[in-house]
């Protein structure tokens, strides 16, 4: 299938990949890990032939065909989401479009004189399409773009009316409708939420093609791959198993590695410890000169490579009073649209809140109005006595001054602060040495993110409401924030399609839309997302096993 022999790669001083080897065969689920910067999506780039070896070679079968899923969208517009979708399906989308235009020039009597030759070529076309599967494909289409969250109406739109978001999912569609032999996936469950991410799971699994994906979602990659390929150190080295499988192998492998290291630098100093002592010993002098060849001649055993995940402690938060929110008869509509309908609601303090529904049930409403950034149009929002309330979402990514470092946007933020405590706050969101003296503009949505994050957990709120907190982060660094959340003193009510999130924190489950997704009245578990998927045999509303 696809083959990587002795590949090197370099930019600038940075080194890559240092003859490194890496197979993809037929059918297989492959998970791609690797510290940011480690060359994920420089492998993706090789094998689709963006860009070229420095040494070594990089074998793709010419038939095999490649679909490449990547988090840079370009431009959409002039076309329906359902069109735009079909176009990028490979040879099949390019017969679905040339059978229109054609039908067109059928109907067009300007070109009455080269009808035969219209006629003729409907027919080749037509004849190629049925054999393609096209009459299907139209259909096709939609099942994939209901699954990634569309309705019809959104189906039908203007693609170019999307946001960046919505067009990820139009970008995904098209990858998936084309059905290749190999699926090259970076990040796909990024833009999704809950709903449409255990679609695409099984999607994934039913693929008869290979699939290569990076992805920082935990469950998600250890339901779909079989193996998983980690590049570090310019190296890539396979594990067989899923990642939960990885993790454990790659410990042990660490484990050995560090015995076999200190066994051999004993060695070593036992040996050196001899030739010093003995080197002017005339009658020990050929032994001395045999250890010294000796020595020279042992394969030095590199001690294991170890990944640190900077921790951090988060100050504990004030305590607040024992009603943190209350909503009473809340109702929101967008025009004919009624999103909550007298909605009660109480939350307490130390209760953690996580909010289910289905695309539109009105979850990212219901924080904006908790949050006070959006008013009601009936009903009351109160916040509590000694309340402290930190709202994170998309928007507050404005909150930073595009002109300042990261650095210098910590330091007046925080003027009084060590300079440890706030590199060792920034070094857990995974900015550490040059990081941060990176302009804020110049940073990544993600990078943004993980700053605005850090800024708001470095001196804690009492009341935490976050929308999709975990977008973007790392599994490392996701993992350190579920960790010390876990310790939060504080109140929660948060939006995440991360289930390792939703499990490790919520104790508290309001499902919106209720179980049909359709429902306005919600349903509330006092429980956690484990204990509501077990009651209601589902992980998310709708979408059952």
């Amino acid at each position: 299938m696809i083959s990587l022999s002795r590949v090197s790669k370099q930019y600038g001083k940075q080194l890559l990949f240092v003859e490194a080897s890496f197979q993809l065969n037929p059918g297989e689920k492959v998970g791609l890990v690797g510290p940011n910067g480690a060359g994920k999506t420089t492998l993706f780039r090789l094998i689709t032939g963006e860009e070229g070896v420095d040494e070594g070679e990089v074998s793709v079968p010419k038939k095999l065909t490649i679909g490449y899923f990547k988090q840079d969208v370009e431009e959409m517009k002039g076309r329906s989401v359902l069109d735009e979708a079909i176009a990028g399906s490979g040879r099949v989308g390019d017969l679905h479009h040339e059978l229109e235009e054609l039908q067109h020039a059928m109907g067009d009597p300007d070109r009455a004189d080269e009808m035969d030759k219209i006629l003729e070529r409907f027919g080749h076309v037509q004849e190629e399409y049925d054999h393609l599967g096209g009459y299907a494909l139209e259909a096709q289409a939609r099942e994939i773009l209901h699954g990634l969250g569309f309705d019809d109406e959104r189906i039908e739109g203007d693609v170019g009316a999307l946001s960046g978001g919505w067009k990820m999912r139009v970008a995904m569609a098209r990858v998936l409708l084309g059905k290749p032999d190999v699926l090259l996936m970076d990040e796909p469950t990024n833009h999704l939420d809950l709903e449409s991410i255990l679609w695409l799971e099984g999607f994934l699994k039913q693929h008869p093609g290979a699939l290569l994906m990076t992805s920082h979602d935990r469950d998600f990659m250890n339901r779909i791959v079989t193996r998983i390929a980690e590049i570090d150190g310019g190296e890539i080295t396979v594990y067989s198993g899923d990642y939960e499988f990885y993790v454990r192998e790659r410990q042990i492998r660490e484990a050995n590695q560090e015995a076999a290291f200190a066994r051999q630098q004993a060695m070593f100093a036992k040996e050196q410890r001899f030739i010093e002592r003995f080197a002017a010993h005339a009658a020990k002098a050929a032994q001395v000169q045999s250890r010294v060849k000796a020595l020279e001649k042992i394969e030095k055993v590199e001690p294991p490579k170890k990944r640190v995940v900077v921790s951090f402690d988060f100050r504990t938060p004030p305590r607040s009073g024992e009603e943190v929110a209350t909503l009473a008869g809340v109702s929101k509509a967008y025009g004919p649209r009624v999103v909550h309908e007298k909605l009660g609601l109480v939350i307490r303090r130390g209760e953690r809140w996580c909010v289910m529904g289905k695309n539109g049930a009105g979850k990212t409403t219901l924080l904006k109005m908790v949050a006070g950034v959006l008013a009601p149009d009936a009903g009351e929002v109160k916040i509590g006595a000694s309340v402290k309330l930190g709202y994170f979402a998309q928007q507050s990514l404005e909150l930073l001054n595009p002109d300042l470092t990261i650095w210098e946007q910590f330091q007046q933020d925080f003027p009084k602060e060590t300079i440890g405590a706030l590199r060792g706050l920034l070094g857990a969101f995974q900015f550490s040495g040059d990081d941060v003296e990176k302009k804020v503009r110049s940073l990544s949505g993600g990078e943004r993110s993980r700053l605005v994050m850090a800024r708001m957990l470095f001196d804690p709120p009492n009341f935490l409401v976050l929308d999709e907190p975990t977008n973007h982060l790392d599994l490392a660094t996701k993992e350190m924030l579920v960790e010390k959340l876990k310790d939060f003193e504080g109140t929660m009510l948060f939006v995440s399609h991360d289930r390792a999130f939703l499990r490790g924190l919520s104790n508290r489950v309001i499902e919106l839309g209720g179980e049909s997704g359709t429902e306005v009245e919600p349903h509330l578990y006092p429980g956690s997302y484990a204990e509501y998927v077990e009651r209601s045999g589902h992980e998310a509303p709708g979408v059952h096993a």
